[in-house]
């Protein structure tokens, strides 16, 4: 007879009914499968083949659901952090009818690089001895076989992105939905993501195996009006004039604004273009 098994989708005969649950063909499983009726949309009745979801109950009994998850012990799909423990790790939204923990072991050690609440993990799952279900993380291997070809149109382009990997060098993420893989490295952040986090990515090269590389800091138009909003935000704060200007030393703008002159000089130059400010004899102020 067919074994079925936990952390697998299955097509199975509903056989009959037991109070507010169905019973379905459970093939080596003696008293067949339960389910209970109301997981089903749509009426059903003997006879009916549907698809279901196995998993193990709190009494050890192989049950089924019809809420297919996001992924299964042959598939990988992104699950949703719900919650997480220090101890045992991050609880998983797969999308069932139930949730899985991801063991704190599989985490970064780096405990700032923990997923978050509603950041999501790329992942499949696994089962223990007992049939019991948890997540794994996805390796590298695996990704490598899952991800999409991204074509050269990307390339400058900002793509949405979720960190699924994270080491010294630089940081992994996928696409989002594209499934194309983009490495980051170190230089080309300011800060390392976590694990699972969202977010925007510039492309700055396709690669010829279809991967691409991508950078976490702003074009230089933007680092510019970054910048210029700094400098501005400063010249409000302190009451609408400051004694620095382009003439100040780079010493003194790097330890007031941790910008370089040059950089220091281009806010001004925006500012001053956009009639915000004006400057004479070293002091800057705000029109």
């Amino acid at each position: 007879m067919t074994e079925y098994k936990p952390g697998f989708i299955a097509q199975l005969s509903v056989i009959g009914q037991e109070g507010s649950r169905w019973i379905l063909d459970g093939g080596d499983q003696e008293q067949g499968i339960m389910i209970n009726a109301s997981e089903f949309d749509a009426p059903i009745e003997e006879g009916d083949k549907v698809e279901v979801f196995l998993y193990v109950n709190r009494r050890g009994e192989l049950t089924a659901t019809a809420h297919i998850p996001r992924m299964t012990c042959e598939s990988f799909g992104w699950g949703r952090v719900i919650r997480l423990d220090d101890k045992e790790g991050a609880y998983v939204d797969i999308g069932s009818s139930f949730e899985v923990l991801v063991n704190k072991a599989d985490l970064p050690r780096v405990k700032a690089l923990w997923p978050k609440t509603d950041d999501e993990l790329f992942m499949t799952l696994r089962t223990d001895l007992g049939g019991n279900i948890f997540g794994r993380l996805a390796t590298e291997e695996r990704v490598l076989e899952l991800i999409a070809e991204a074509p050269e149109t990307v390339f400058n382009q900002n793509l949405k992105a979720r960190a699924y990997r994270l080491l010294p060098v630089g940081s992994f993420f996928l696409s989002i939905p594209e499934n194309y893989r983009i490495f980051v490295h170190n230089t080309e952040r300011e800060h390392e993501p976590r694990l699972g986090e969202e977010v925007d990515i510039r492309i700055i090269d396709v690669r010829d195996d279809g991967t691409l590389n991508g950078s976490l800091l702003p074009r230089k138009e933007e680092r510019l009006g970054d910048d210029a909003e700094t400098v501005y935000r400063y010249l409000t704060d302190v009451g609408g004039k400051m004694p620095f200007s382009d003439k100040s030393t780079p010493d003194e703008i790097s330890e007031m604004f941790g910008m370089s002159k040059a950089a220091f000089k281009r806010a001004l130059g925006k500012l001053m273009k956009e009639g915000k400010v004006s400057q004479s004899e070293g002091w800057t102020t705000l029109k």
